[in-house]
């Protein structure tokens, strides 16, 4: 699998006509420039932000333009599309560089399942492993180069993490302001005493840390307290200069022209930061991401946003906007504690009942249906979705896994769960657990896995649950990071002798699922805009009705989420469907190959624990259930 060639130009090329603003486009950016400043600044700083986008598009070759004229907003996103989440450096390898490691590993292992990889921040860092980013225009050299970057953009597509809330203490910028330069004295929110910001105020912001948010430097003209939202290693960004605006859409730009597909905007909902509100969702913020959406629009729009925004299911889809004017894509974070949640009780019925309201407000926008990454498993999303009590569940049920608990500053000055730190693996396999056999740990496995590639969306998965990974309790001793848990370096040839074993949990893992993910790439009903429709078929089987956006091709797709068998008779005629007529008479799982009869339209189905069906009316037998 190739990816088209969109290398830019190494160098500008000013030879070609200049871009220029289209006089809506002008018009649009300038207002929102004044909602976050004032006319007068709006004035003085659209020029500057022409300027960007003239010096980006001098970057684009011919072949890039082509391309930008026959895309379609529609089909950014497709059923082939699976995003593989990893630190640049997670397989230890003999190639020359982690990241040509990284390269040959998917190349050789993973070619026809995944074709989109998200490289965790791979820039120069101080701490957070690679989120407190001393300089965002270099790579790494401890993992490679631009040009290993640029390689890998050859052959997948390629999401960048735009780490644009905060900067590490060490950079350059906040050197600077250490040092007094007058240019970068307000790139940051500091304060001459601590009590300039009152209690009153500290109560109001949402903090996803326990830390305080003021940290003491000192600086050439004496002691100053800045704002930290995660650590005092990571001081945030002032969005209230127009100039950290301007450098920010510099960096942006530069993601694009080094390869990137998607831009990722972490921990954006707290960009905008206002004393005495909660500092997260503002207005402000909003208003950044539309203008970072309405600048990609026209120069790059065949790259994505996606917001990353641990917060409650109704402020995280905020992101969404109206559906054309924010991110393309919004990280799913109710999906995993609910997926948990699901197997943990044996009980589809919260997860349907949610899913049943899934909503993006476009076929150009769609979910990051993913279930674990390099952080833990987000408890906030699913507030007001699960009970106190179902929350509390998934919190006991991870410690009895093995894992760890973080927690954040409640509003009421408590802590309470932020999210938990544990393997995917670890999460639904208890360690020392025997009384499963491994095989039956893998279908398990599987099978939650399963619920994120059904769901309309793109799904992700961390490198670590390809490999089944459990829970690396030493290294969070080692390092008192609970997140270290999911974070362990993977020897490269140890991988590879695994791999060649056929009953190996990895070897079984990778055949399951890459099959699973094989079949669904070829089917147009997993297209991320296609319709979907829950079936409230039974507590233990999560049912969902998938349909092809141009509602040719649908599947009914059936996941048992217990370790009993199910008996399933489901009456048809009961089946209400808009775009569809469920009234057939011969099924087929493409998982299987089994076929299933309807006499009477009533279509009798068995299921066995953690088994996946996914079927079709019976018609093409001979190509159904084939790798290709």
């Amino acid at each position: 699998m190739t990816i088209p060639a969109t290398t830019h130009l190494p160098a500008p090329d000013y030879d070609r006509p200049r871009f220029r603003l289209p006089a809506a486009a002008r018009e649009k950016i300038r207002s929102r420039l004044a909602f976050l400043y004032d006319e007068e600044t709006a004035d003085r700083y659209l020029p500057e932000v022409e300027r960007l986008l003239q010096v980006y598009a001098a970057h684009k070759p011919a072949a890039l333009l082509a391309a930008e004229e026959d895309f379609r907003p529609e089909e950014r996103f497709s059923e082939r599309d699976i995003i593989l989440i990893t630190y640049g450096d997670l397989i230890r390898g003999a190639e020359a560089s982690p990241l040509q490691t990284l390269a040959r590993f998917c190349d050789t292992y993973l070619e026809g399942t995944i074709n989109t990889i998200h490289i965790l921040p791979f820039f120069p860092y101080s701490s957070d492993r690679g989120f407190s980013i001393i300089d965002f225009s270099t790579v790494d050299p401890r993992l490679g180069t631009w040009e290993d970057i640029e390689e890998l953009g050859r052959h997948y597509k390629l999401m960048f993490d735009g780490v644009i809330n905060h900067v590490s203490s060490q950079s350059r910028w906040f050197q600077e302001f250490l040092n007094g330069n007058p240019r970068y004295e307000d790139f940051f929110i500091s304060f001459d005493h601590p009590d300039e910001l009152t209690p009153e105020q500290r109560r109001l912001i949402f903090r996803p840390r326990t830390s305080d948010i003021l940290v003491k430097f000192q600086t050439i003209r004496g002691p100053k307290y800045v704002w930290a939202t995660f650590s005092a290693d990571q001081i945030d960004l002032n969005y209230k200069n127009p100039e950290v605006l301007m450098r920010v859409i510099e960096v942006l730009l530069l993601y694009v022209r080094r390869g990137a597909s998607i831009i990722r905007l972490d921990a954006v909902t707290f960009l905008w930061a206002e004393p005495g509100t909660r500092c997260i969702h503002l207005a402000q913020t909003h208003e950044i991401v539309k203008l970072f959406r309405d600048l990609l629009d026209l120069v790059a729009p065949r790259v994505a946003l996606i917001t990353e925004t641990n917060v409650p299911h109704e402020e995280n889809i905020s992101y969404f906007g109206n559906g054309r004017d924010e991110a393309q894509m919004v990280y799913n974070f109710a999906l995993p504690p609910l997926v948990l949640h699901t197997f943990y009780t044996g009980d589809a019925t919260a997860i349907s009942r949610w899913a049943a309201g899934l909503e993006t407000g476009s076929p150009t926008a769609t979910f990051f249906n993913f279930l674990d990454s390099h952080d833990g498993i987000g408890l906030m999303a699913v507030k007001n979705i699960l009970s106190r009590e179902q929350v509390k569940f998934i919190v006991d049920k991870t410690l009895a896994h093995g894992g760890f608990i973080s927690y954040k500053t409640g509003s009421d000055g408590r802590e309470e769960p932020y999210e938990a730190n544990i393997t995917w693996f670890s999460a639904l396999n208890p360690e020392g657990d025997r009384s499963d056999d491994l095989a039956f740990q893998v279908k398990r496995f599987v099978a939650s896995r399963c619920l994120a590639l059904v769901l309309a969306g793109v799904p992700g998965i961390y490198l670590h649950s390809l490999m089944g990974t459990r829970n690396d309790v030493e290294a969070v001793l080692r390092t008192d990071s609970k997140r270290d848990i999911n974070r362990t370096v993977i020897d490269g040839p140890a991988i590879n002798r695994a791999l060649e074993d056929p009953f190996s949990k990895i070897s079984r893992i990778s055949r399951e699922l890459g099959r699973l993910i094989a079949i669904r790439a070829r089917r147009p009903a997993f297209h991320p805009s296609g319709p979907q429709q829950v079936l409230h078929l039974h507590p233990q089987v999560f049912s969902l009705l998938r349909l092809s956006p141009d509602k040719e091709e649908y599947l009914l797709t059936l996941i048992n989420v217990s370790d009993q068998v199910i008996h399933l008779e489901i009456d048809l005629t009961r089946l209400e469907s808009k775009d569809v007529c469920l009234l057939e008479e011969h099924w087929f799982d493409i998982v299987s190959g089994m076929e299933w009869l309807a006499p009477g339209h009533r279509l009798a189905i068995t299921l066995q624990p953690y088994d996946v069906a996914w079927l079709e009316p019976y018609r093409q037998p001979e190509t159904a259930g084939q790798p290709g």
